[in-house]
């Protein structure tokens, strides 16, 4: 799957950028930002690479919790929290951003591993973004650079996990920096990842309890919408958009995993047909190919 990367003008960039002291020269952009007329608070989403079972648990829960909400979630693409609060805005089918510490270009994009989690944000209407060239590789001095440009286009920086010394921090610091809305999941005082954010809130960061207490500190009025908040899964919040080879699929699968022949035989998808479906449906995180069999990814 290709995609346009293209370099954004000064009138395209967001305008939250170029309130920050040193403005991006250059940006880089792979899918689409929603133009601001339409009203969306951008939410940062920040945490520790090395996450607790309890700062999962959070941040997909706080993020499920906005679902239907005019919000687009904010995050780095790297390993840990970052992967999770984009996984958890597509499974509630927010919009969400991903500004990795590298070019665009799948050959250098970092991690490399969440290759195919960039595409899916593309392909739902999502975006890459990046200040350095297509082609240029992840360096120890991106990472720094790329923080400040995830806060610079916040409204409001939620930090889900942080040690006491951590690139967590320097985004968080940051936002206080931008004047932008600094939020903090409260942490157990006995894990080290709930250090740097235990800290936050006691110099004035804003506590985060509930997907609530999010939405009011975005001063959003919640739009009443029940979508992603009543604990239907990812299939049923989205059945309703799949084509009818695609409804068979998820049908057959729901019984149970097979190989891509049977599936084409139950189906009765010729195969070639057959494995665009699955390729197109891996990439929006709806089914996967594990053991050599194809099943439903929940």
């Amino acid at each position: 799957m290709k995609n346009e990367i293209k370099k954004l003008t000064r009138e395209e960039t967001p305008p939250k950028l170029l309130e920050i002291p040193e403005p991006p020269k250059e940006l880089y952009l792979e899918g689409e930002i929603p133009n601001d007329d339409f009203g969306y608070k951008y939410l940062t989403v920040v945490g520790s690479r090395k996450f607790s079972s309890y700062g999962k648990e959070a941040c997909e829960k706080l993020i499920h919790g906005l679902a239907g909400e005019k919000i687009i979630i904010v995050s780095g693409l790297a390993i840990g929290i970052d992967t999770i609060a984009h996984e958890s805005a597509l499974k509630a089918k927010l919009k969400t951003i991903a500004i990795p510490g590298s070019g665009l270009s799948r050959k250098v994009l970092h991690p490399h591993s969440n290759g195919q989690l960039a595409d899916r944000i593309v392909y739902a209407g999502g975006a890459l973004l990046s200040e350095l060239p297509p082609d240029m590789p992840a360096g120890t001095h991106t990472f720094p650079r790329r923080n400040r440009i995830m806060a610079g286009i916040a409204d409001a920086i939620l930090v889900i996990e942080a040690r006491e010394k951590s690139g967590t921090i320097i985004t968080a610091r940051l936002a206080t920096e931008y004047n932008r809305e600094l939020l903090v999941v409260p942490g157990s005082i006995f894990s080290p990842v709930s250090v740097g954010t235990n800290r936050l809130i006691k110099q004035g960061a804003t506590p985060i309890n509930k997907s609530e207490d999010v939405l009011d500190a975005l001063n959003i009025t919640s739009s009443g919408n029940d979508y992603g908040k009543v604990g239907q899964n990812k299939l049923d919040l989205i059945y309703s958009e799949l084509s009818e080879n695609e409804k068979i699929i998820i049908e057959i699968l729901s019984i149970e995993a097979m190989p891509r022949d049977e599936l084409s035989r139950a189906t009765k998808i010729k195969i070639n047909e057959l494995n665009t479906l699955i390729t197109l449906m891996e990439i929006k995180g709806l089914i996967k190919e594990l053991g050599g069999k194809i099943q439903i990814e929940m």
